[in-house]
């Protein structure tokens, strides 16, 4: 609902105008919110996801669960702070405090990239990009993180974007990656909107394929025989390679904490 009242350009900044302007246009309100789905799509999290995708047997091809507009896609065009280690040449830089786990020397190498999403959005389609900066989240606890930066990087070299289901249609979109790369299968907090008994078909999908997985979910959203406790009371996903947990993460990207 915040979504589709600041996309169609109602006040978000203040209680009493933002409830006027609700009750005044709500059949409108009503009518997009049937037809759009809240599809967050924050680049910021290729931060967490750098060190282990640059450790792993380049060159990378890159298929994204749950992609939305695939900005995600991109981990080798962004430029990474980490503290006072910059990683990567490109722009926007994205900010995140790295804890027990040294910045990687550089970025990945991508020669394919790919996203399965049940509804994809189209970062050259203006409104789709409009929907994209409409849920960039307002507050003081996180500043808004432009889109426009990310996804123009998106639009010069648009992914193959399908939309499919992540059990049915995963493994046909996986053989099209090509020969002689590794194929690295990824997603970050989307399991949550699976049904349990989707999710471990999907597990059981991922793991028989070639390569690599990567899961970046809140702790109860996939089974891991342990963890350590939980950095603080912020809420933190889970890292995992290949089913093995490794570290704790902000779900946007803003820290990684190592413990594997």
């Amino acid at each position: 609902m915040f979504g589709v009242v600041r996309f169609l350009g109602g006040p978000v900044g203040d209680p009493a105008a933002f409830h006027g302007y609700t009750v005044a246009n709500w059949p409108a309100i009503e009518a997009e919110m049937r037809t759009r789905a809240t599809q967050t799509n924050e680049a910021g999290r290729c931060a967490v996801l750098l060190p282990v995708l640059a450790a792993l047997p380049q060159p990378l091809a890159l298929l994204e669960v749950g992609a939305s507009a695939g900005l995600c896609l991109y981990p080798d065009r962004y430029a990474y702070r980490y503290g006072d280690h910059v990683v990567g040449s490109g722009e926007p830089v994205l900010e995140c405090a790295a804890t027990g786990v040294a910045p990687p020397p550089g970025v990945p190498d991508v020669v394919w990239r790919a996203g399965l999403d049940l509804n994809p959005l189209d970062v050259t389609d203006s409104a789709d990009v409009a929907w994209l900066e409409a849920l960039i989240w307002p507050g003081a606890c996180a500043p808004p993180r432009p889109t426009a930066g990310r996804g123009g990087r998106a639009a010069a070299e648009p992914p193959l974007l399908v939309r499919g289901d992540l059990v049915d249609d995963l493994p046909a979109l996986a053989a099209q990656a090509p020969g002689g790369a590794t194929l690295v299968v990824f997603h970050t907090s989307v399991m949550y909107q699976v049904p349990a008994p989707r999710r471990e078909a999907f597990a059981e999908v991922v793991h028989g394929l070639p390569g690599h997985w990567i899961a970046n979910e809140g702790p109860d959203v996939l089974p891991y025989a342990a963890l350590p406790k939980p950095p603080g009371e912020a809420l933190h996903n889970v890292l995992a390679l290949d089913g093995t947990p490794l570290a704790w993460t902000r779900s946007h990207g803003q820290a990684i904490i190592w413990f594997a």
